[in-house]
């Protein structure tokens, strides 16, 4: 079996369990291990510290899945680990079932954060959405594939594996249907939402996932609890949903009694997807969807002087490494400072970064710097982070990708 040896001094993230090796820590390899293959990793005295996958092509060269020596990596440790994922998953919404009449959609497996690093497992219903991200679980698609239909008996598996990580990793796309039959075009489902975790959920609106087109795996899961959140600020409010992709906002919007709202995204095919979910859903407030780049937009309003009483932010990922740190900080501050100029006296800004490299530090500085140049009192009401399907391993503070901000601005 192959091993390396990290440079001295670079043994502290593995002893305390975080989950990555890059290149630059390991000072010596010993055999030609494959991609994917098993690879000790000893600290530069020669202690054995840790246990996982080669990616030869990535800087993070090393996903690590043990600390334990005698616990060997192989099909059992997969087969414990999603066990324990999936316990957990049912623990949430033991009480949902009985007010819930659609299916759910839920994240069950959330990669490193699972100690199952670069394996996301989705859950819509009585499907499974799986994301192989990397060298370590893209080798062994077909037993985790198996065991995933061992534990959860679904109809079908898809396989989403999408995501520019796969680039990273020398691994090209894969798209399809891995296992079992096809998902009907229109999938309905409702998001885990504490109200439905709680057994309140039942009348929340529901949603059609594409499996096999949607962006991610088919929806976006990690706001399901803040979508209820904002909502809570809309009732009778004049809103607008910037980035709306097919409108989880938007939606939720509407649901509390919104008396007015526009929703704005740059794909038109994610704008009919929410015209469709707003009939589904029997909304009777009109939603005016527009076709465009937010930027430009709120620009135009701000010269209009069209103003709103709530402003929902919730853009892509801005920042893709390090590099683009700088620039997407300022995009950031641009986009929330527009917004501030367009609420009314007493409006709610509720603003998001899903960009793991902004930390909600930085991120408040961003929002705080926008409000200064606006001119505006901004004062925090809520703090917003990813459901609780999608926990944040203490040890890989990596996880915690998603932050954001429930303000009221005078």
């Amino acid at each position: 079996m192959a091993s390396v040896t990290l440079r001295p001094g670079r043994e502290r993230p593995v002893q305390q369990r975080h989950p990555w090796v890059f290149s630059g820590a390991i000072a010596q390899l010993r055999g030609q291990p494959r991609n994917g293959d098993v690879v000790e990793v000893h600290s530069a005295a020669g202690e054995w510290l840790a246990r996982g996958t080669w990616s030869g092509a990535s800087q993070i060269r090393i996903r690590l899945f043990t600390w334990d020596a005698d616990e060997p990596l192989d099909d059992d440790l997969f087969r414990r680990r999603l066990e324990r994922a999936i316990s957990g998953r049912n623990s949430l919404f033991s009480q949902a079932t009985a007010s819930v009449a659609r299916p759910v959609a839920y994240r069950l497996v959330a990669a490193e954060s699972d100690g199952l690093p670069g394996l996301i497992v989705d859950q819509y219903g009585d499907y499974l959405v799986i994301q192989l991200l990397t060298q370590g679980v893209a080798t062994r698609a077909n037993r985790i594939i198996q065991i995933l239909a061992e534990l959860r008996n679904p109809r079908g598996i898809y396989e989403r594996s999408d995501s520019e990580v796969r680039e990273k990793e020398a691994l090209p796309f894969a798209e399809g249907l891995r296992w079992g039959e096809e998902a009907p075009v229109q999938l309905q489902v409702q998001f885990l939402s504490s109200e439905v975790r709680q057994g309140r959920g039942g009348s929340e609106p529901h949603f059609i996932a594409n499996l096999d087109t949607g962006q991610k795996t088919g929806l976006y899961l990690d706001q399901a609890d803040n979508r209820l959140r904002v909502a809570a600020y809309c009732r009778n409010q004049q809103v607008l949903d910037c980035f709306c992709y097919t409108g989880g906002f938007t939606l939720y919007a509407a649901w509390s009694g919104a008396s007015a709202l526009t929703a704005i995204d740059s794909s038109v095919l994610a704008l009919e997807k929410l015209q469709a979910q707003v009939e589904l859903n029997g909304i009777n407030t009109a939603v005016d969807a527009i076709a465009g780049d937010v930027f430009s937009l709120l620009r135009q309003y701000r010269t209009m002087e069209r103003y709103f009483d709530v402003i929902i932010l919730d853009p892509p990922k801005f920042v893709h490494n390090q590099a683009h740190l700088e620039r997407a900080t300022r995009g950031y501050k641009d986009i929330n400072l527009l917004a501030v100029q367009l609420l009314r006296p007493g409006g709610i800004l509720a603003t998001c970064s899903c960009s793991g490299l902004v930390s909600a530090d930085l991120f408040q500085k961003v929002v705080f710097g926008a409000a200064v140049d606006a001119r505006r009192d901004v004062q925090i009401l809520e703090r917003l982070a990813q459901s609780p399907d999608h926990p944040v391993l203490l040890s890989f503070p990596e996880g915690e990708y998603l932050k954001g901000l429930i303000c009221r601005v005078w």
